[in-house]
């Protein structure tokens, strides 16, 4: 395993289909590819053919195309690897294989320890982007009592959705996706006012946390969160 006091993330990137006449987009204040976000520095590669509708819904053919990409990470220095999509959470086994650094795909893998923190009768409640496609082997979860502590609710079919699947992709401004989370949650948190946790499965999802954390008053958990913890357990302290 890589240790150093300087560790860089690395992130395996979508597949958007930009060409070289698309435009470019600085990163956003709490995303994963803002530097300020890990004060450390932050290297990308794209996985080839990792295409929003490609990765959602799942694709084994994706997996050499990942080992890849990480692969690439690492010769450039990456001593953590993530993902700019939950949903590469498919491919979390083959890749931890094929590298020798810490890989955390997605914040799912989250879920069995957040489940441990929950008082009982509590709920955990699980935003993604596409609900359709969070199944049930995704979730991590091997008690079926556990099962019941946890709701999913998506955003499938919303702005920010159909702005990812363009082509050319759109960018969504973050005040939609803040209302269009918001408004699932509320809508989650109505059917089940037991829940007392939320987990955010979508990439996207970070730049609003703060904001939904000051609305709802309940803890969120994301994938910067997973990064950060897995950096400080691989970084040498002085």
């Amino acid at each position: 395993m890589s240790s150093q006091t300087n560790l860089t993330l690395g992130i395996l990137e979508l597949d958007e289909g930009l060409t070289a006449d698309s435009p470019t987009f600085a990163p956003r204040e709490g995303s994963l590819f803002h530097p300020a976000t890990f004060n450390r520095p932050v290297i990308t590669e794209m996985v080839e053919g990792a295409l929003a509708e490609v990765i959602i819904p799942g694709d084994a053919s994706l997996e050499s195309a990942c080992i890849a990409a990480a692969e690439r990470l690492i010769a450039r220095g990456a001593g953590v690897i993530t993902a700019d999509c939950g949903f590469f959470i498919r491919h979390q086994q083959a890749i931890s294989a094929a590298v020798n650094v810490p890989v955390v795909t997605s914040s799912l893998l989250l879920i069995p320890a957040l489940l441990r923190q929950l008082a009982p009768q509590k709920k955990l409640a699980v935003l993604t982007a596409n609900s359709r496609h969070c199944s049930e082997d995704l979730l991590g979860i091997e008690n079926p009592a556990d099962r019941k502590s946890v709701v999913v609710g998506g955003i499938e079919g919303g702005v920010y959705v159909r702005n990812a699947l363009a082509r050319p992709f759109v960018r969504t401004d973050v005040d939609q996706i803040q209302r269009e989370v918001g408004d699932r949650i509320a809508q989650l948190r109505a059917d089940h006012p037991d829940i007392a946790m939320i987990l955010f499965e979508c990439t996207g999802f970070p730049t609003v946390a703060n904001a939904l954390r000051s609305k709802t008053g309940l803890p969120i958990y994301d994938i910067t969160d997973l990064c950060r913890l897995t950096i400080a357990a691989a970084t040498c302290r002085a």
